[in-house]
Order: structure tokens, then C-alpha cells, then sequence
């Protein structure tokens, strides 16, 4: 058998390695306490819950959806403007994704051509390039270096480079760094963005989960951001639906326009009960993006307050549902330190290579267990000696 040749540039995963070592250790009897993977452990809220469960005994709606309910795109259209203060056109300025993992594998199949350049951070969400990478792109990467608070220095790209681009994609708050972006910043890569004629996407995903009492708005708040660039925005951490799969992409109209033509070509809508459940999320009571968000924060409290007591020196995030740490004091390689420290205490955290070369040092941590469960992973770290070299 022959296979396409895109395939060359994936290979396997660390999230693959990581859950092949899980299933080996627990196969053995041993115990794995997993913050590697992002899958969020706080439910929806009963009301949202509810609307999915009434719509899907409706034998009506087990029919192809098509396209978004109208009253969907209207409802993200209030959310936007009651929420962050963007007024959206629910027609042309609304679309939804299967998630925005969906989304961002597949928007640049609708901006780039073989051989276009995209900007990438590194580090970043793994499909932030493995999306570009299938549509033929080649990549530059945009280092995201904690001198500069993690943010992207649009200076530093040559302009050779800048001229070719057709697109890049930026988020904050930052999976994994947790970082959070000024409003000069959004101002500077709009008016670059500009100057270059580059296609913006902004993923917005962790906009609610933003701790200490701090709040972040929407890149679309900015004057002549739609004129440049769209947002994608999910409902999987900030309403528990992850599994439920359901995203929005935002803003200009031309970008969605391609994005749902090409939606139109490989699916059949999002499934009729998972958009009513959107739609009593977004619009129903926002006391559960209150109680995530300080669960969330809570953990973060707990995890990075016990490892600093016991020796594993980091920054508190401020925001996102990760915790971005330096590797402790004798250890230089994400990748061994992470197996090891699977291998003596159980706990599973993914290495920062896995995020880009400029993640090498670092580990990324998910904010995905109840506090008994992080105090275990804490006591089992103090108790196996790793942070004593």
C-alpha cells in the first residue's frame, strides 16, 4: 500500500506515547494520575444539559442538520455583544465548527495554497501547524519567549517573510504558556496584519478562565480587527461540552463566507441537539462560567502552591486550565523528565517540546483533577525523591 506523502510529517505523537505508557501502567496494577491531556472534568449545567436531552428525544431532530439553526447564530451574536461588546452579523458573521480543534485543522485549507507561508507561535496548540501543515503551508515559527511575556514580537519577522505570509494565528490567553496579551499588542498585529495583507486567527478559547479577578475581552473589540481577521471561540471548557463538540468562528465575513463553503463540502451540520445545547449555554444563566472558573482557579492554587512548598519552583497561571513550569533544578530534556516522572510517581504531564521547539524546558500540566486527587499527585511527587537530585 502507497500513502499520501503529508503523512510524512506526522509522526507519532507524544500524546499517543503518553497514553500507551498509561495503558501500560495501568494494565501492570499501577496507578496514573493523568494531567497531560486538556479533557475537562466539570459537567454542564443542568439547564444545558436539559436543552441537549429534550432536543435529542425529538425523533425530528435526527436528521441532517445542513447548516446552523438561525436562532444559533443569533444567539452567538447576543453573546458577543453582551459579553464582549462586538456586534456580529448573525448571517454573515457567524459560523459554527465541531469544535475548534475541527476549525483550526481545517480554516487554512480555505486561505493557503501549496507552498504559502503561515506564521505560527511556537510554542502552540499542536494544530495551530499540524492544520497548515495538511494544506501544504510551510511554517514559520514565532518564538514565544518569557523575556517578552510570552508574546509574539512581530518585529522580529523579516520582512521577506512577513510579505509572503497569508496567515497567522495568534492566541491569549496562551495554551500553553498561560499568557495574557496587552491591548497595544492586538493594536500592533492588527496594524501588521494590515500593512501585510495577512489573514488574522485569533483563538479566543480560555477568554473565561482568567484568575486573580482579571477579565479578558475578544480581539473583535479592536477598531478594524474584522476588517483583518476572525476569532474562534468554544464552548468546551466555559460550559463542559467538550465532548459535545460545538465552536464558533467570528468576524469577518469574507473568511467566514470560504470557511462555511468548505464546511458545506465535508459535513452535514453539528447535530441538532448539541446546537440547542449551545444555545441555552450562551444565553441562559452564567453562574456556571463563575463556579468553572473558580474550580479552575482553585486547582491552580492548590497544584502550584504544593509544588513550590515542596521544591518545583514556578509562576502561578494567570489564566487558561494548564499550568506552564519550568523543569525543576538538574533536568534539561521535557521529554525524559516527563517519562520519569510517570515511571516513579504516576503523575502523567505532557513535555513542553511536544508544543514546539521553544517549549523545550518546560512541562505543560491540565487543571483536569478534583483537589484530592492534585494533593495525591503532590504527595506522590514529594514521596518519590525526583526533586531531590
Amino acid at each position: 500500500m502507497e500513502f499520501a506523502k503529508r503523512m510524512d510529517k506526522f509522526g507519532t505523537g507524544i500524546f499517543s506515547v503518553l497514553a500507551e505508557r498509561k495503558s501500560e501502567r495501568l494494565s501492570q496494577g499501577k496507578s496514573v494520575i493523568d494531567l497531560s491531556v486538556g479533557t475537562p472534568n466539570i459537567p454542564p449545567a443542568d439547564h444545558v444539559i436539559d436543552a441537549l436531552s429534550n432536543a435529542a428525544r425529538d425523533k425530528s431532530n435526527y436528521v441532517y442538520a445542513l447548516s446552523d439553526l438561525p436562532r444559533l447564530k443569533e444567539a452567538v451574536a447576543q453573546w458577543y455583544d453582551r459579553r464582549y461588546g462586538v456586534a456580529l452579523d448573525p448571517e454573515s458573521e457567524v459560523v459554527s465548527l465541531l469544535g475548534s480543534q475541527e476549525g483550526l485543522a481545517h480554516i487554512a485549507l480555505s486561505i493557503v495554497d501549496e507552498g504559502d507561508t503561515v506564521l505560527v507561535p511556537d510554542p502552540c496548540y499542536p494544530v495551530f501547524a499540524d492544520g497548515p501543515l495538511l494544506a501544504g503551508a510551510e511554517l514559520f515559527y514565532m518564538p514565544l519567549k518569557e523575556e517578552n511575556g510570552y508574546l509574539i514580537d512581530l518585529d522580529g519577522i523579516p520582512e521577506e517573510t512577513a510579505k509572503k505570509a497569508k496567515l497567522i494565528i495568534v492566541s491569549y490567553p496562551n495554551n500553553p504558556t498561560t499568557a495574557m496579551a496587552p491591548d497595544w499588542f492586538y493594536e500592533k498585529l492588527i496594524a501588521f496584519a494590515k500593512k501585510y495583507d495577512i489573514i488574522v486567527l485569533h483563538d479566543n478559547a480560555y477568554s473565561e478562565l482568567v484568575f486573580d479577578g482579571v477579565q479578558c475581552g475578544s480581539f473583535l473589540r479592536f477598531p478594524q480587527a474584522k476588517a483583518v481577521g476572525v476569532e474562534f471561540n468554544s464552548l468546551s471548557k466555559t460550559y463542559g461540552l467538550a465532548g459535545a463538540r460545538i465552536g464558533f468562528c467570528v468576524g469577518n465575513s469574507r473568511v467566514v463566507k470560504n470557511l462555511s463553503t468548505l464546511k458545506s463540502n465535508m459535513d452535514y451540520g453539528m447535530f441538532l441537539p448539541v446546537q440547542e445545547a449551545a444555545i441555552a449555554a450562551i444565553t441562559g444563566d452564567q453562574s456556571c462560567v463563575a463556579a468553572t472558573r473558580a474550580a479552575y482557579e482553585h486547582r491552580r492554587d492548590v497544584l502550584c502552591g504544593g509544588l513550590n512548598s515542596i521544591g518545583w519552583k514556578m509562576e502561578p497561571s494567570r489564566a487558561t486550565m494548564f499550568v506552564w513550569a519550568k523543569l525543576p533544578a538538574g533536568y534539561t530534556d521535557s521529554e525524559k523528565f516527563a517519562m520519569e516522572l510517570l515511571e516513579k510517581t504516576g503523575v502523567m504531564v505532557t513535555p513542553g517540546s511536544a508544543f514546539g521547539p521553544s517549549g523545550e524546558g518546560h512541562v505543560r500540566m491540565a487543571l483536569v483533577q478534583d483537589e484530592e486527587v492534585i494533593r495525591e499527585a503532590l504527595q506522590s511527587i514529594k514521596e518519590s525523591g525526583i526533586l531531590n537530585l
